[in-house]
């Protein structure tokens, strides 16, 4: 019953910025990592960046220096702030969390957000 719920897609110029939101809901005892990854049309989906429960941080070496993860513990948010945009950004973009639901079942599991479109034009 968690949910991952993304907004903050959308359609702008090359060099504009935009960003992404993604809160989490439901049964949550924990959160661990948290990243957003992207899926080009026709492509794979590929890593975009990861924040770890510490705020430790890793980007892809095709954002690094134009997109920045960070995230809110207290509101189970995770953002991604994209600036400089290229028409190669384009993708549908997914937000992704490894959380635990309790002690009843440890480990972490992922989830997956719905995605959320974002096209750069040129």
């Amino acid at each position: 019953q968690v949910q991952l719920v993304e907004s903050g897609g959308g359609f702008v110029q090359a060099g504009g910025s935009l960003t992404l939101s993604c809160t989490a809901s439901g049964s949550i005892f924990s959160i661990n990592n948290m990243g957003w990854h992207r899926q080009p049309p026709g492509k794979q989906r590929e890593l975009v960046a990861q924040i770890t429960s510490g705020d430790n941080t890793n980007y892809a070496d095709s954002v690094k220096g134009r997109f920045t993860i960070s995230r809110d513990n207290a509101k189970n948010t995770v953002y991604l702030q994209m600036n400089s945009l290229k028409p190669e950004d384009t993708a549908v973009y997914y937000c992704h969390a490894e959380i635990s639901p309790g002690s009843y079942a440890p480990g972490w599991y992922d989830y997956w957000g719905q995605g959320t479109q974002v096209t750069v034009s040129s």
